[in-house]
């Protein structure tokens, strides 16, 4: 259940006045809030563009948009029901640039050779937006979460590395 524009202020400190001087729909505050987020989830990307283990950063960054999904599925959702979302909106923008980000963790730790050479980006993305849903979904508790993510990164290791567990 999406939370209420009321809900929203509430949480926020704020005077429902306030949240609609700046937000004057509930969609732009929805949007608002998932460009934040996105933009959020690919500084950490970024942040971790540098780290000394890429296999590790690439694992470690999966598993935290899984664990993160339940959020960012809510508020898309709630968003797509306003009715409002364009071709080319800037949330749109804004997963493409998540999604590169996600590319450039995927590349270096492919050249560490802790992700096998043969999956790209299309197919890798893949297996995190499923796993991202099948978690939130399926209401997934931790144990079987953190277990499908064991045998999901075991099928995207390179042979004879143990990085991502």
């Amino acid at each position: 259940e999406s939370a209420s524009t009321e809900e929203v202020a509430r949480l926020a400190g704020v005077g429902i006045a306030t949240v609609f001087r700046h937000f004057p729909t509930k969609a732009v505050l929805l949007e608002a809030v998932l460009l934040e987020r996105f933009g959020r989830l690919r500084e950490y990307a970024e942040s971790l563009a540098g780290a000394p283990d890429p296999g590790s950063a690439f694992f470690g960054y999966f598993r935290h948009m899984v664990e993160d999904a339940g959020t960012k599925i809510a508020i898309g959702e709630a968003l797509v029901d306003t009715g409002v979302l364009a071709d080319d909106s800037p949330i749109d923008r804004a997963a493409l640039d998540l999604q590169r980000a996600l590319g450039v963790l995927l590349e270096r730790a492919q050249k560490a050779g802790a992700v096998r050479p043969d999956a790209a980006l299309p197919e890798v993305y893949a297996l995190l937006v499923g796993a991202s849903r099948a978690a939130y979904y399926a209401r997934l508790d931790a144990a079987v979460r953190d277990k499908t993510l064991a045998i999901i990164f075991d099928g995207l290791r390179g042979h004879g590395t143990t990085s991502g567990k």
